[in-house]
């Protein structure tokens, strides 16, 4: 996918990234919950806290029933009863939100919320009370028909919006057979911005977290980054040995230095590559050079051509030899150069020596190349037209990011299981050692070896209707 990024650094911090959120996310949740069952809580524990209070304000009713009965016995006088008071005001008093019912308050259709039963149970349990039996329900206020005679218990709940609130209705059986005691608790609201608090402190969480996380992995990732640019321009420019500041973790440091050292030891070798290939070229170049003198003095002109010749062609594989050597570390600068130029000059060496080299169609696109290497490997392209296919077509064209130069003949063409093989060196189409006929086999080697310097590759491919098509294709 294109969204994904592509370097270490975008795609560790995209893990973590994701890590972190689903964490917060879950830690969020868990938060949200936690505070939900804190609100459950403290409903429960009201709850609990009215029942047993009701039951300490009823044996202290009965206590007074007992005493009061006893001092009625006593005194008959209505005097004195008028000054005690009539204890069943303080009953109706003590019950206050409690109501009693002889049956269930879960209406018919409701579903009861067995975590509050099972809460109120053990803190009513943890009191030394234990009821026969608890039904727990939660309804809208203004489901409630028995709130609707309670104008106190409606004030508490707000005036403009208590039938929308929810309410907790909890039944409990008594022992004694006087049926439920119901108790009407609301569930207690949740704190203003509550869920905006918790959303904003895990985003806080997260973004300080990233942070962090990245300021680490940039300080791991950008010494690599520079390692990868430094092992990318070497490949392309050997013979510029940079030593690169040693800088990141131990491990990193380690590496750029093992980098530095291999680079080193590449530039050497490539030196002395150097020094050996010139002085293989000379000390071989010289002899040539004395005998093509030497068979001057030949009488025999037909032997004297033929030995001039075989000078040529040993003086010629001499030098494609050096020169796929010498591919890999160029002496020449890249240039901007105009791809149609370039390819038309070629063909109008051919044109001049009077070879059925045609021109086709050209595609001006400027590219920073090495242009006499260029100029090679398409000049090995069209003596291999010519050699094989008796003609050439040439052209360059441009197309999905790549600009490819393209020589066509109409010979025979390679079978396709021998088309990699015809890119090695010495690999040649006809058997014969003759340049006429067969070449050294070596002209495919140095034109891929060029496509490969310039970040191009050569591609072979056979014609439908006869013959090969080379491309040497250069991106753009």
């Amino acid at each position: 996918m294109r969204l994904l990024p592509k370097s270490l650094l975008g795609q560790v911090m995209l893990v973590l990234a994701l890590g972190l959120l689903v964490g917060q996310a879950i830690s969020g949740v868990l938060l949200y919950r936690a505070a939900e069952q804190r609100r459950d809580e403290v409903a429960i524990n009201q709850i609990a806290l009215k029942f047993i209070s009701a039951e300490e304000r009823a044996a202290e009713r009965r206590a007074l029933r007992e005493a009061f009965r006893a001092e009625r016995q006593e005194a008959q006088s209505a005097e004195l009863r008028r000054e005690r008071g009539d204890p069943r005001r303080f009953l109706r008093f003590g019950k206050g939100r409690i109501t009693n019912s002889p049956s269930s308050p879960v209406l018919a259709g409701e579903a009861r919320v067995a975590r509050f039963e099972e809460a109120l149970r053990a803190t009513l349990a943890e009191q030394g009370v234990t009821p026969k039996s608890i039904v727990v329900t939660v309804r809208r206020a203004g489901d409630d028909p028995a709130l609707a005679r309670m104008p106190r218990m409606q004030e508490r709940l707000g005036t403009r919006e208590w039938s929308s609130r929810q309410l907790i209705v909890a039944g409990i059986e008594r022992d004694d057979g006087e049926g439920w005691d119901i108790i009407r608790q609301p569930l207690p609201r949740r704190p203003d911005g509550a869920i905006r608090t918790i959303i904003f402190q895990t985003l806080v969480t997260f973004a300080v977290l990233f942070a962090l996380l990245f300021l680490v992995l940039r300080r791991i990732t950008r010494p690599l980054a520079e390692l990868t640019t430094r092992v990318s321009d070497f490949s392309k420019s050997p013979d510029q040995a940079i030593q690169l500041a040693e800088s990141g973790p131990q491990d990193m440091r380690r590496l750029i230095a093992a980098h530095n050292a291999m680079e080193k030891r590449i530039a050497s070798m490539l030196d002395e590559k150097d020094v050996m290939l010139g002085a293989i070229g000379h000390d071989l170049k010289t002899p040539l050079a004395a005998l093509r003198v030497r068979i001057e003095s030949v009488t025999d002109e037909t032997q004297r051509l033929r030995m001039a010749q075989s000078i040529e062609d040993i003086t010629r594989t001499l030098d494609d030899i050096l020169e796929l050597a010498r591919i890999g570390r160029p002496g020449e600068a890249a240039e901007r150069t105009d791809i149609a130029a370039l390819v038309a000059s070629v063909v109008e060496e051919y044109e001049d020596l009077e070879q059925p080299v045609e021109l086709g169609e050209l595609a001006r696109v400027p590219l920073p190349i090495r242009a006499s290497l260029l100029r090679r490997a398409v000049r090995n392209l069209i003596d291999n037209a010519l050699r094989y296919g008796k003609a050439a077509r040439v052209s360059a064209a441009e197309s999905q990011g790549m600009v490819a130069i393209t020589i066509e003949d109409e010979g025979p063409g390679i079978p396709v299981q021998q088309i990699e093989a015809m890119l090695e060196p010495f690999q040649r189409g006809e058997a014969s050692r003759n340049r006429q006929t067969g070449g050294a086999g070596l002209g495919l080697t140095l034109a891929r070896a060029i496509a490969l310097q310039h970040g191009g590759e050569l591609v072979l491919v056979n014609r439908p209707g006869g013959g090969l098509r080379a491309e040497i294709r250069l991106p753009l």
